[in-house]
């Protein structure tokens, strides 16, 4: 690799770092190239990415972004998994990491907080924001739903009354 390429691949980890909310540092040993793949796809599908990088020049792309802390999480072979939803990342690496043993979930950060595992694998039991959003929404159309109802209730309350007087006068 000469350096315009090392140039351009630092630049692209800066940007994909600027652009995050999430980095998940994790350790892979042994990943197949299907297995690979598989996480790659999962992690697209998430709304993330995940990318094998070179150690010292994944140190140099952090310097200037709010994941600079993450720098010592770099020793041996590890991968980036990067993603602008709080939980998107976290929830895949440590879903694929327990059915996987060769990746390994080192650490990572949510926006300037740095994380260990437990914190990433704390994270990934959250609802995705998505997930909240929906929630969120559900609960601000019930009270719309229950005044409706409430307003309904007299007027059919009324129109039951109007029709018993009305089943009891063709009854006398």
């Amino acid at each position: 690799m000469d350096r315009s390429e090392k140039s351009s691949l630092v630049s692209s980890l800066r940007e994909r770092f600027d652009a995050a909310t999430l980095v998940v540092v994790t350790r892979q040993s042994g990943l197949t190239v299907a297995e690979s793949t598989d996480l790659r796809r999962k992690m697209l599908q998430a709304g993330a990415s995940y990318k094998v990088t070179k150690n010292r020049l994944t140190r140099l792309a952090l310097e200037g972004t709010q994941f600079t802390k993450l720098a010592d999480l770099f020793t041996g072979p590890t991968a980036i998994a990067t993603s602008k939803d709080p939980v998107a990342a976290a929830k895949v690496a440590v879903d694929f990491a327990k059915t996987n043993e060769k990746l390994e979930i080192v650490g990572g950060a949510l926006n300037d907080q740095v994380l260990d595992a437990d914190g990433i694998k704390a994270l990934a039991t959250l609802p995705s924001l998505d997930s909240l959003r929906g929630k969120l929404l559900g609960m601000l159309q019930t009270p719309a739903t229950r005044i409706a109802g409430v307003l309904q209730a007299p007027a059919g309350q009324l129109a039951r009354v109007l029709r018993a007087k009305a089943d009891k006068g063709e009854a006398a």
